[in-house]
């Protein structure tokens, strides 16, 4: 193994399955994926590995390794098993060479599941005895994978039924186990048959582990000969193997390594997935499609002109109130923020060190007293928080259910931030009435054109500006609780803009927070563009900063993994009480790698 050996340990007693209510689900996938990323980039020594949508990625685009039992389910597979599947992933980017692999990738589809299994069931092979939470998480993994496929009937038929023959046959030649006994009585008759055709090359795979291209010819021609064994016992007109290798492709145990490379990225369409993969130049010529029928009617505004002081003061009293019941601890919320946005600054010497900078004002000293040592200076450094950082909130109706907690949440990481001595905004974006307002209506009565591009009234609303202190601003913050603000949204120019206004900040580190509940969306814009025509806008934008600036793209998803957008991502549960935990998951995103 090559790079850092980080790792979690491995318990000796079993770990109880993990069973999570579906609220909850996507919450604790994306914290035990985060986990599994700082696994891999401990064991590759590759810092730009992350999880992005449940596929593992590297700087922003996704790797092929499709393995079937490296791809986990909370709600199906344990914590020992997402630990197994981490170093699965880790071993195959230490020792395969990906290039080569794909070239000698097999069209066949049962050919081609084989073929990416058996290399996978290499890498895991090359683990050696100093390692052995490694070896048990791998093996632990790769049978609960196997009861999972047994169990869900996939050995039920014929093809399915030999497939798993082969791997177990290949895990247990390759890794010295034995093969599971649950299924030993299944798979015997299988083997027996199967010995003569395959037999060679199983053990071919053991001798030649160590290299891949030798390797790769014995896992091809496995292939090759289950194709045969298959095709000679199936009957001119029997359409049952057939099937049966239509349900295997289909099957949720097989899919994720079956896909097309052109769906490599969900939510966009080919064009707009090839375009964020091919640089700045492409990405910016794709963001230069976006239209928008008028800007007439846009409007930046601050919140003090919107919502009247009294209201402003009695809605603050209320969230003052909220706040009180909650009890957080905002001089610890604060400190936690020190330690991660601080940086080493320099702040004047220390004088009278025995090594360092020699100090010409002591160098009397060695006269009067030769055997001094005390001459010398240091540099002085203490941490010093050099950040802004800029929360950007949903304004659309779906938010106000919501928007007082998000509200106390802002405010308190507002008051927290200013504390640690970094500087914070508070924006909001919304429409400025609803069904397209005035450009919708100036469509009209130009002839309704197509693809008009954005046809609505857009509001930018600023509650907090960075320049002005949370004691002054708390007023103005209070107006997020007004219900009437919220209409419809257009959250890839709100990003645009808020950006441009971070940007323009003199910060060392600038970090922006977009808070929503999900899609962009205008019914009028919908109706009467390309479908997904704001959302594309959304992942172009995100994907634009993301790889061009110096900005720390991040989101908070109010019930919903917003990982189709932002790189990123957290997702909240504001149905439960607000409590220290749920602010230092906000604080830890901040202490994520890009």
């Amino acid at each position: 193994m090559t790079g850092p050996l980080v790792h979690w340990g491995s318990s000796t007693t079993a770990t109880p399955q993990v069973k999570v209510e579906q609220p909850r689900k996507e919450k604790r996938q994306q914290r035990l994926e985060e986990l599994c990323a700082a696994t891999i980039r401990a064991l590759t020594g590759n810092g730009r590995l992350r999880f992005r949508g449940h596929r593992l990625e590297q700087n922003g685009k996704r790797l092929r390794i499709r393995a079937p039992h490296l791809y986990t389910d909370v709600s199906e597979d344990d914590f020992d098993s997402f630990r197994g599947a981490a170093d699965g992933l880790a071993l195959r980017l230490v020792h395969s060479d990906a290039d080569l692999h794909a070239s000698l990738m097999p069209d066949n589809g049962l050919e081609r599941t084989l073929f990416e299994i058996l290399e996978q069931l290499r890498v895991e092979s090359l683990v050696g005895d100093d390692h052995p939470g490694i070896r048990r998480n791998l093996k632990h993994r790769f049978r609960h994978w196997c009861l999972h496929y047994h169990q869900s009937g996939m050995t039920e038929n014929q093809v399915g039924l030999m497939l798993f023959t082969v791997l177990q046959s290949a895990w247990s030649r390759l890794t010295g186990y034995p093969t599971l006994e649950e299924t030993e009585g299944l798979i015997e008759p299988q083997r027996a048959v199967l010995a003569p055709h395959i037999g060679t090359d199983l053990m071919g795979l053991r001798r030649q582990r160590e290299d891949q291209a030798a390797f790769a010819q014995h896992a091809l021609s496995l292939g090759r000969e289950l194709t045969s064994i298959i095709e000679a016992g199936r009957p001119a007109d029997d359409e049952d193997s057939e099937r049966d290798e239509s349900e295997i492709a289909n099957s949720t145990e097989f899919s994720l390594i079956l896909e097309e490379d052109e769906t490599e990225l969900d939510g966009l369409d080919a064009s707009l997935a090839s375009n964020r993969l091919r640089g700045e130049r492409e990405l910016s010529e794709a963001l230069s499609q976006y239209q928008v029928f008028s800007r007439e009617f846009d409007r930046e505004l601050d919140a003090a002109k919107l919502v009247r002081l009294d209201q402003r003061r009695t809605l603050r009293e209320q969230l003052d109130r909220r706040i009180q019941r909650q009890g957080i601890n905002i001089p610890r919320l604060s400190r936690r923020i020190g330690r991660i946005l601080a940086a080493p600054r320099l702040d004047g010497w220390q004088f009278g060190e025995e090594e360092g900078r020699l100090d010409a004002r002591r160098l009397s000293r060695l006269v009067t007293s030769p055997a001094e040592r005390r001459i010398f200076r240091q540099e002085q450094r203490r941490p010093h928080t050099d950040a802004q950082v800029c929360f950007l909130i949903d304004n659309s109706g779906s938010m106000k259910e919501h928007i007082e907690s998000i509200t106390l949440l802002v405010d308190v990481l507002c008051r927290a931030f200013e504390q640690c001595g970094a500087r914070s905004e508070i924006l909001g974006f919304t429409t400025g009435s609803w069904n397209g307002g005035k450009p919708f209506k100036q469509w009209r009565g130009r002839g309704s054109p197509a693809n008009p591009g954005r046809l609505c009234e857009i509001s930018h609303i600023v509650y907090k500006d960075a320049e002005l202190s949370w004691r002054r601003a708390r007023p103005d913050i209070a107006a997020l609780l007004k219900p009437t603000l919220f209409r419809e949204g257009v959250d890839g120019e709100a990003v645009q803009w808020a950006a441009g206004r971070l940007q323009a900040s003199r910060a060392n580190r600038k970090i922006l927070i977009v808070i929503s509940d999900g899609c962009p969306m205008d019914s009028m814009t919908a109706q009467h563009n390309p479908a997904d025509y704001l959302d594309h806008h959304l992942q172009l934008v995100a994907a634009n900063i993301e790889q061009t600036s110096d900005i720390e793209l991040m989101a908070l998803g109010v019930g919903l993994d917003l990982s189709r957008y932002y790189r990123r991502t957290l997702e909240m549960d504001l149905s439960q009480s607000m409590d220290n935990a749920l602010f230092y998951e906000v604080v830890d995103l901040l202490a994520s790698r890009r």
